[in-house]
């Protein structure tokens, strides 16, 4: 008699992702692979990524300390009453191939140990060099963005403005700026929708931005924000996507960056403060300390 065998269920895993201040958990896909370390070192901060490496290294030599301490006589030179520490210092220094002479293995067990642990020194030194090359010459945008986005009106017309300051010591070129703004809307057959919409802007393209400006978009009766309110963005859900892409001329590589907003970002009636200005000898001061600041403004 043959018994079936019960099909294996594969335990739910979930990812979380956090964008901006939202946070998706994935539910059923593969939570963990690989290739993924390479990444999630890559998005450590400097801080976390050294605890992570010195957590790495003080581990290895550890372990190869408490393989050596399996065999009492495996290391020559040792002391007796701390073989221990002699153990992990020697696995310091065979891990960096440094070898000061005062140690070293004297059984074949030795050896081995000593020949895997260097094969490993070797390894982690290149991968480690790679990882800390690639977060130096990763290029940054350095754009930042006004902690609000005000409604205010502009030329007699009701206008969305984000304002966005370049903190680089040169110019972006051929800079890119988009504006997608996203709501939940109510359908025939009942239920909501998540719709997204790109937002019209006064200029979405240009060559040089060296220092700051301001993003526009007029609520027209073409736009998805024309008769919006502050409760029926709250009702709705609602999010806004900023983005800027441009080019880095010293290094020649292309930069990105983003910001989002929540209906709770969103200020009607203000605007940004004025933070240029001029000075006789044709130089434009910019203060970037009142990116954020602004005024009261009649609807």
């Amino acid at each position: 008699m043959h018994m079936r065998r019960k099909p294996r269920t594969r335990k739910p895993s979930h990812v979380s992702v956090r964008s901006g201040q939202v946070e998706f958990v994935k539910v059923g896909t593969d939570a963990w692979r690989w290739r993924d370390v390479y990444r999630w070192l890559l998005g450590l901060r400097w801080p976390q990524f050294a605890a992570f490496v010195a957590s790495l290294y003080i581990g290895l030599n550890l372990f190869f300390a408490a393989l050596y301490s399996f065999q009492q006589n495996s290391i020559a030179g040792s002391t007796g009453g701390h073989r221990f520490f002699d153990c992990f210092f020697f696995s310091v220094q065979t891990l960096a191939t440094v070898g000061y002479g005062h140690m070293y293995p004297q059984t074949l067990y030795g050896h081995i140990v000593s020949t895997v642990e260097i094969m490993t020194g070797v390894f982690l030194l290149a991968v480690m060099t790679g990882l800390i090359f690639v977060r130096f010459s990763r290029p940054l945008a350095r754009v930042v963005f006004s902690r609000s986005i005000v409604v205010a009106p502009l030329n007699g017309k009701p206008t969305l403005m984000v304002r966005i300051g370049n903190e680089n010591h040169h110019s972006m070129v051929e800079a890119e700026f988009r504006i997608m703004f996203s709501r939940d809307e109510p359908l025939i057959e009942g239920g909501d929708f998540r719709y997204f919409y790109a937002l019209k802007l006064h200029f979405d393209h240009l060559t040089v931005f060296p220092a700051a400006l301001t993003l526009r978009h007029e609520i027209d009766e073409q736009s998805p924000l024309y008769g919006a309110t502050l409760e029926s963005l709250e009702a709705a859900r609602a999010l806004f996507f900023v983005s800027v892409v441009g080019i880095d001329p010293v290094i020649a590589a292309a930069v990105q960056t983003q910001k989002d907003y929540t209906w709770r970002d969103l200020r009607f009636g203000e605007r940004f403060v004025e933070i240029y200005s001029q000075h006789g000898d044709g130089k434009l001061t910019v203060d970037y300390g009142r990116i954020h600041d602004t005024e009261p403004a009649a609807l």
